[in-house]
């Protein structure tokens, strides 16, 4: 499996803090049945103030740490990457990894916070597509709003974005409420692949083989194969992993 959202690089945001960690994710993500990781750490300005040159350090850091421990898992770099105004002249300034393409636009993982949608947010997507760049939302399942009133999911969709589902959800990690709502995304065909967003191996491991299974189980092997397997290979079609 391609896993297209992880914070395994060290000590640049709320994922794995040193090297050692950055191993023990690598090594939890293959026994998950994991052979690609892509390593997306936040770029949320004020908070986790990274950019294309703390990620490459970072990067080469993981890339030397999981090589002399043995472990036969390929590496590419992009980012998750807080909504907000300045992403507009990141754009511009070539300052956003993407995680590959989708439909000759390139991919953008986009975060929005936990809590709510923020007004005005349609106005960045619309954007964004506008110049040839994909909206990739990343746990839309565990947005506050969307489990408060499922339709803002459905807007956002209707926008254009598309909706990278948290492999956990399918399972319980984040609670009942949030796992139905993955469920509900899933049933109105709304979701286009799973990531594990996996953050360290003890409360955010990396859940995509569980999950694949949990998926495979309720809805069938091809819907399975495709969120798991089929659509993180098209998207990273030209990816050069490492």
């Amino acid at each position: 499996m391609i896993d297209l959202h992880s914070h395994i690089l060290p000590g640049i945001d709320d994922g794995a803090r040193t090297a050692d960690d950055t191993v023990a994710i690598a090594k939890n993500s293959f026994e998950a049945g994991v052979t690609h990781i892509m390593c997306t750490p936040h770029i949320h300005l004020g908070i986790f103030n990274n950019n294309t040159e703390s990620i490459a350090k970072a990067f080469l850091i993981a890339q030397k740490a999981i090589t002399q421990a043995s472990i036969p898992i390929k590496l590419s770099v992009a980012c998750e990457v807080r909504i907000c105004p300045e992403i507009i002249p990141l754009v511009q300034n070539n300052k956003l990894p993407f995680i590959g393409e989708w439909d000759g636009k390139k991919a953008l993982l986009l975060e929005l916070p936990h809590s709510h949608v923020p007004a005005g947010a349609e106005n960045l997507i619309k954007w964004l597509i506008k110049n040839d760049i994909q909206p990739v939302i990343p746990h839309v399942e565990r947005n506050r709003d969307v489990l408060a009133q499922y339709k803002k999911a459905a807007y956002l969709f209707k926008l254009g974005c598309l909706f990278q589902v948290t492999a956990g959800a399918f399972v319980g990690r984040f609670g009942s409420d949030v796992e139905a709502t993955a469920w509900q995304l899933l049933n109105d065909d709304m979701l286009c692949y799973a990531a594990s967003d996996t953050h360290n191996v003890h409360k955010r491991p990396n859940d995509m083989q569980v999950a694949y299974e949990a998926v495979k189980e309720r809805v069938g092997k091809q819907i399975a194969d495709s969120m798991f397997i089929n659509m993180p290979t098209l998207i990273t079609q030209k990816v050069n992993w490492k």
